[in-house]
């Protein structure tokens, strides 16, 4: 009976992956970045991660800032601004938050890290 159970459960697990194909999705939806990125589209969903963490390591050990894959260009590029506001990039429906939810993976870069480029300027005074 045990053996029915996890088979089943993976059948129907399969069966919603597939559905959610069928019905078209496609991946996150999220807002549009102001300018033009540092690389393309598919070599920055893929690889973010590896250049942030690589410029990450240039600042802390060698003291290199504002460099091609700076986290602070990323935030300003990417946080969309309302009612002259700037959104947190990391909230529900921004930037980040959109692809980090729909690949379930966690963002801990702004538990140190400004989410707004406003943030930023204010930190720097």
């Amino acid at each position: 009976m045990g053996v029915r159970a996890v088979l089943l459960a993976l059948v129907l697990g399969l069966m919603t992956m597939v559905s959610g194909a069928w019905a078209g999705e496609t991946g996150p939806s999220f807002p549009k970045a102001q300018g033009n990125c540092v690389e393309d589209p598919a070599t920055m969903r893929r690889h973010h991660f590896d250049f942030l963490k690589h410029q990450r390591d240039d600042t802390m050990r060698q003291g290199i800032r504002g460099a091609k894959h700076s986290l602070k260009e990323c935030v300003s590029c990417h946080a969309q601004v309302k009612d002259g506001h700037a959104q947190p990039i990391n909230a529900a429906g921004q930037f980040c938050a959109s692809c980090h939810e729909y690949a379930a993976v966690s963002i801990d870069c702004f538990s140190c890290h400004a989410t707004t480029p406003q943030q930023q300027a204010e930190a720097k005074r």
